[in-house]
């Protein structure tokens, strides 16, 4: 199996406070709110490494003192677009830092004998293709549903986009960067592999289920 650390364009972050909360999620005793509240900061983390590219543009704005020329965000505003349903628990990380962001949704459900993905729902900010898009999706499996959401949103003409998620398995991250190699693609934490049931080993468990306390 290739090493994960070597691909290009994939980004496996080292960052303290989020190794610190990556762990907190991982025990079994973590309760629904507080699940719930760390994968939001997670969220927030990896995105200021995600979004550091974002370009800007120089405006006049006066200050107290003087006017001046000063950066701002450049372009069509940014979309997030969470794989339903555990997805839906980083989004407020990503609008923390870019309010502004539109957010779409794409739906998909894996078939327990096959393991691929299923489409259910996709809805994306217009226009898409002037956009940066961050996929978001705490975990990275086997990487069918992560694979299938961006083909959806290459469909709909999407061009920059990026995959975010707090923990991954090697298969899955070697699946997507062998599938969308343009796509760049950050994560938390590099787990060790799937279990015959295609689970990530550590792995949280269902993170869908520990972020809206379906267990």
């Amino acid at each position: 199996m290739e090493d994960c650390n070597n691909l290009e364009n994939v980004k496996i972050m080292t960052h303290p406070l989020i190794q610190h909360k990556i762990s907190r999620l991982r025990d079994k005793n973590t309760g629904t709110n507080e699940f719930r509240k760390l994968v939001g900061e997670i969220a927030m983390l990896e995105g200021f490494e995600a979004l550091s590219d974002l370009p800007l543009k120089d405006i006049e704005v006066e200050t107290p003192i003087e006017k001046c020329k000063t950066p701002v965000l450049a372009g069509k505003k940014l979309a997030v677009v969470p794989i339903l349903r555990a997805g839906l628990g980083m989004v407020d990380g990503v609008l923390s830092l870019v309010p502004t962001a539109k957010v779409g949704h794409i739906g998909l459900y894996r078939d327990p004998k096959t393991h691929e993905p299923h489409e259910y729902y996709c809805k994306l900010p217009s226009p898409i293709e002037q956009r940066t898009i961050v996929v978001v999706d705490p975990m990275l499996a086997t990487g069918g549903s992560a694979s299938a959401a961006i083909n959806f949103i290459k469909q709909h003409g999407g061009k920059k986009i990026k995959f975010m998620c707090i923990i991954a398995a090697p298969e899955g991250v070697i699946r997507l960067h062998n599938e969308h190699p343009d796509v760049q693609i950050y994560i938390g934490h590099l787990d060790r592999e799937l279990n015959k049931d295609a689970y990530i080993c550590p792995g949280l468990g269902d993170a869908g289920d520990r972020i809206f306390g379906t267990l």
